[in-house]
Protein backbone atom coordinates (compact mmCIF):
# COMPACT_ATOMS: atom_id res chain seq x y z
CA UNK A 1 0.00 0.00 0.00
CA UNK A 2 2.83 2.45 0.74
CA UNK A 3 4.19 1.94 -2.76
CA UNK A 4 0.87 3.22 -4.17
CA UNK A 5 1.20 6.62 -2.48
CA UNK A 6 2.74 9.21 -4.78
CA UNK A 7 4.52 12.03 -2.96
CA UNK A 8 5.29 14.84 -5.41
CA UNK A 9 8.73 16.45 -5.23
CA UNK A 10 8.90 20.13 -4.30
CA UNK A 11 10.84 22.16 -6.86
CA UNK A 12 11.42 25.91 -7.32
CA UNK A 13 10.03 26.83 -3.91
CA UNK A 14 12.64 28.19 -1.51
CA UNK A 15 13.03 29.71 1.94
CA UNK A 16 15.47 32.63 2.28
CA UNK A 17 16.73 34.59 5.26
CA UNK A 18 17.48 38.13 4.05
CA UNK A 19 19.43 40.87 5.79
CA UNK A 20 17.71 44.17 4.97
CA UNK A 21 17.39 47.72 6.21
CA UNK A 22 14.28 48.61 8.21
CA UNK A 23 13.24 52.18 7.32
CA UNK A 24 10.92 52.52 10.32
CA UNK A 25 13.36 51.53 13.08
CA UNK A 26 16.58 52.43 11.19
CA UNK A 27 18.09 48.97 11.84
CA UNK A 28 19.44 46.02 9.85
CA UNK A 29 16.97 43.16 10.28
CA UNK A 30 16.95 39.50 9.30
CA UNK A 31 13.65 38.44 7.69
CA UNK A 32 12.49 35.04 6.45
CA UNK A 33 10.78 34.84 3.03
CA UNK A 34 9.11 32.13 1.01
CA UNK A 35 9.90 32.31 -2.71
CA UNK A 36 7.72 30.83 -5.46
CA UNK A 37 9.97 30.56 -8.52
CA UNK A 38 7.39 28.42 -10.35
CA UNK A 39 5.20 29.35 -13.31
CA UNK A 40 2.04 28.50 -11.33
CA UNK A 41 0.37 29.97 -8.25
CA UNK A 42 0.57 28.16 -4.92
CA UNK A 43 -2.68 27.83 -2.97
CA UNK A 44 -3.26 27.51 0.79
CA UNK A 45 0.40 27.82 1.82
CA UNK A 46 0.97 26.76 5.44
CA UNK A 47 4.31 27.46 7.13
CA UNK A 48 5.34 26.25 10.60
CA UNK A 49 8.67 27.49 11.93
CA UNK A 50 10.64 26.57 15.02
CA UNK A 51 14.18 26.61 16.34
CA UNK A 52 15.92 23.90 18.33
CA UNK A 53 19.23 22.60 19.66
CA UNK A 54 20.19 19.82 22.06
CA UNK A 55 19.00 21.77 25.10
CA UNK A 56 16.77 24.58 23.73
CA UNK A 57 13.56 24.75 21.75
CA UNK A 58 11.50 27.74 20.64
CA UNK A 59 7.76 27.98 20.39
CA UNK A 60 6.21 27.27 17.00
CA UNK A 61 5.21 30.11 14.69
CA UNK A 62 2.49 29.47 12.12
CA UNK A 63 1.66 31.48 9.00
CA UNK A 64 -0.95 30.93 6.31
CA UNK A 65 -1.03 32.46 2.84
CA UNK A 66 -4.21 31.94 0.80
CA UNK A 67 -2.25 32.38 -2.42
CA UNK A 68 1.38 32.91 -3.41
CA UNK A 69 1.39 34.07 -7.05
CA UNK A 70 3.84 32.64 -9.56
CA UNK A 71 7.31 34.22 -9.64
CA UNK A 72 6.74 36.06 -6.34
CA UNK A 73 7.74 36.00 -2.69
CA UNK A 74 6.20 36.80 0.70
CA UNK A 75 7.64 37.72 4.09
CA UNK A 76 7.18 35.05 6.74
CA UNK A 77 8.69 36.58 9.87
CA UNK A 78 11.42 38.66 11.48
CA UNK A 79 14.19 36.48 12.94
CA UNK A 80 16.18 37.64 15.94
CA UNK A 81 19.93 37.04 15.77
CA UNK A 82 19.86 35.02 19.00
CA UNK A 83 18.09 32.26 17.03
CA UNK A 84 21.03 31.79 14.64
CA UNK A 85 22.75 29.56 17.21
CA UNK A 86 19.83 27.14 16.83
CA UNK A 87 18.73 24.91 13.96
CA UNK A 88 15.83 26.78 12.33
CA UNK A 89 13.18 24.62 10.67
CA UNK A 90 10.52 25.80 8.18
CA UNK A 91 7.85 23.20 7.38
CA UNK A 92 5.98 24.26 4.24
CA UNK A 93 2.81 22.68 2.82
CA UNK A 94 0.82 23.95 -0.15
CA UNK A 95 -1.53 22.97 -2.95
CA UNK A 96 -0.55 23.16 -6.59
CA UNK A 97 -3.55 22.18 -8.66
CA UNK A 98 -5.12 19.16 -6.94
CA UNK A 99 -1.86 17.92 -5.41
CA UNK A 100 -0.56 18.71 -1.96
CA UNK A 101 3.18 19.33 -1.58
CA UNK A 102 5.18 19.27 1.63
CA UNK A 103 8.82 20.00 2.45
CA UNK A 104 10.95 20.88 5.47
CA UNK A 105 13.69 23.47 4.99
CA UNK A 106 16.46 23.50 7.60
CA UNK A 107 18.93 26.28 8.34
CA UNK A 108 21.59 24.59 10.46
CA UNK A 109 22.94 26.41 13.50
CA UNK A 110 25.41 29.22 12.81
CA UNK A 111 24.88 29.09 9.01
CA UNK A 112 22.97 32.39 8.96
CA UNK A 113 25.62 35.10 8.91
CA UNK A 114 26.82 38.04 6.82
CA UNK A 115 29.69 36.01 5.29
CA UNK A 116 27.23 33.52 3.72
CA UNK A 117 25.12 36.05 1.80
CA UNK A 118 24.29 35.24 -1.83
CA UNK A 119 21.90 36.74 -4.43
CA UNK A 120 18.29 35.60 -3.91
CA UNK A 121 16.14 34.77 -6.99
CA UNK A 122 13.28 37.20 -7.72
CA UNK A 123 14.44 39.57 -4.97
CA UNK A 124 16.85 42.44 -5.33
CA UNK A 125 18.53 41.32 -2.13
CA UNK A 126 21.19 39.06 -0.69
CA UNK A 127 20.62 36.42 1.93
CA UNK A 128 20.93 32.76 2.83
CA UNK A 129 18.72 30.35 0.95
CA UNK A 130 17.68 26.71 1.36
CA UNK A 131 16.34 24.92 -1.72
Amino acid sequence: MKKDIQIPKVENVYIAIVNEYNDIYKTQDWNAYIINDKDVDLEMVLIVTSGYSEDKITSKFRKKLDKLPKKSYAKIELIQEELFELNNSFKVSYFEGNAMFDKTYLFRKNTINLKALQPIPLMQAKGIMVK
